[in-house]
């Protein structure tokens, strides 16, 4: 392992080098605002050639209301890395080792080439205060269903991310075969365990095809700010699984066969079939629970703020508070699905069409914006069929708001295809929970309203068409339409 220089002074020091660079990154959560950083926690890995410094801190941001935990992975080099002046950090003068050159770490094929490593279980993670010493905090998880030892080729980070950082990775098992895998970097840390991980590894372990084979984790402890100081958390740092390459996600596929006015009702089926196999899996190998009556009235409540929160955004909303309400009435009479695991933030985005395997799901951490701490929670399936609907409805948008046409035909297609794939495949038609299924809808446009008039609101249009769809079926003039079941 390698020797850590205890006594050495470094100008600048490590924190002040990231406090200066982080508010800048695409992951960084306070936008605009200048971190206050502090150390929780930090690890490395060993370089086999004994040249790059790997390390990973974990810092708390206390610059805003609620301190905010992020994992930042560093390496250090004698010498500038050829070809990743984006990714560095800056210079700092070491009292013994000179200048070193401090990159973000996934940019680094070194720590790419380890961290698969760690993964797979073939080496330990390092302690950063002690040479030759083992830091038993941090392990790596292989999955059991994977039984490939593999090794990176090379490595490039997936851009466009905004929560986490990915990386490609080119690896070759033990006979040369070329095998494609990405590692997902997680940036923002919470206590428990990553959905992504949990959510995908039952899956694959249970046989299941619709996700992409999972190679293992990272897990790590570190001390977590709390109302009464620092307390022990734990939890996933890393995530590494199969990568498809050549193939496009459904949002691509969808918005392309708009524009051309193909007809889309045996993928959108398929894909609605797909939903439902996942769904019926998760409850098999994770359970259901009866939705209890203080349940939906959690549920409805939060709708209720959302519906709150698109006022605020868009004060013209508050006119359709009646029409809102009459929708949440309706829903709060019908009668609710059990509770199980879903994905949570289920769009065209998060699903891949690949030739062999037909449609495969992606990225089951959940709901961005909600806490950790709510997307470990069991939820209802419809929430994600819902989802899905509202994704191709913004497919007819898209297409209306750019070309200038209506899709409203191939949008009801695509939505009445996907549902009839469901309900072949789960024995339960979504439709028959028309209350339920529009409250979640509407819950979703209300989400689309508030990040549209925050982000896009040139798009706002699209969010606020739907809502008057959805809440026109239920309107306070004609009594509210139960379920049909």
């Amino acid at each position: 392992m390698a020797e850590i220089h205890t006594g050495a002074s470094l100008t600048p020091s490590k924190q002040e080098l990231v406090e200066e660079w982080m508010g800048a990154q695409r992951w960084y959560a306070a936008k605009g605002r200048r971190p206050t950083v502090r150390r929780l926690a930090a690890w490395r890995l060993d370089d086999p050639a004994g040249e790059v410094g790997i390390e990973t801190m974990v810092v708390v941001d206390e610059s805003g209301d609620e301190p905010v935990v992020y994992q930042v992975p560093l390496t250090y080099r004698g010498e500038p890395l050829a070809s990743a002046d984006h990714a560095l950090v800056g210079t700092l003068e070491h009292s013994v080792l000179g200048r070193r050159w401090v990159y973000d770490a996934p940019h680094d094929p070194a720590y790419a080439a380890q961290l698969l490593e760690l993964v797979q279980g073939r080496v330990p993670a390092a302690s950063s205060s002690a040479s030759d010493a083992v830091d038993d905090s941090v392990s790596g998880v292989p999955q059991p269903s994977w039984t490939s030892a593999v090794r990176v080729r090379s490595s490039r980070v997936l851009t466009g991310e905004q929560s986490n950082t990915s990386v490609i990775l080119d690896t070759e098992d033990e006979s040369g075969a070329h095998v494609p895998l990405i590692v997902k970097v997680f940036r923002m840390l919470s206590p428990g365990d990553n959905p992504d991980v949990v959510l995908q590894g039952a899956l694959v372990d249970a046989g299941s095809r619709r996700v992409p084979g999972v190679v293992g984790a990272v897990t790590g402890a570190w001390p977590h700010p709390g109302p009464e100081g620092d307390r022990p958390a734990h939890g996933h740092l890393a995530f590494a699984q199969e990568f498809l390459p050549g193939v496009e996600d459904a949002w691509r596929v969808a918005l392309r066969a708009a524009e051309d006015g193909t007809d889309f009702t045996g993928p959108a089926r398929e894909l609605g079939e797909a939903t439902a196999e996942v769904h019926r899996t998760l409850a098999g190998v994770l359970g259901t629970s009866p939705t209890t009556p203080e349940q939906v009235d959690a549920i409805l409540a939060s709708m209720r703020s959302r519906f709150d929160a698109a006022v605020a955004a868009v004060p013209g909303l508050a006119a359709e508070a009646p029409a809102v309400e009459a929708v949440l009435a309706a829903a709060a009479a019908a009668d609710w699905p059990a509770l199980q695991r879903i994905h949570g933030d289920y769009h065209l985005g998060q699903v891949l069409r690949s030739p062999e395997r037909g449609w495969v799901l992606l990225d089951f951490e959940g709901e961005p914006l909600r806490p950790l701490a709510e997307r470990v929670l069991p939820d209802q399936w419809v929430r994600d069929v819902a989802g899905m609907l509202r994704s191709f409805d913004y497919v007819g948008g898209t297409l209306e708001r750019v070309v200038g046409r209506s899709a409203r035909s191939w949008v009801t297609a695509a939505q009445d295809a996907f549902l009839d794939g469901y309900a072949a495949e789960a024995g339960k038609d979504p439709r028959h929970r028309a209350a339920v299924l529009a409250a979640f809808e509407l819950d979703k446009a209300l989400y689309e309203v508030v990040y549209e008039a925050r982000n896009r609101p040139e798009w706002l249009a699209v969010p606020l068409d739907a809502v008057t769809r959805l809440t026109a079926r239920f309107s306070p003039a004609t009594p509210p339409q139960g379920d049909l079941s």
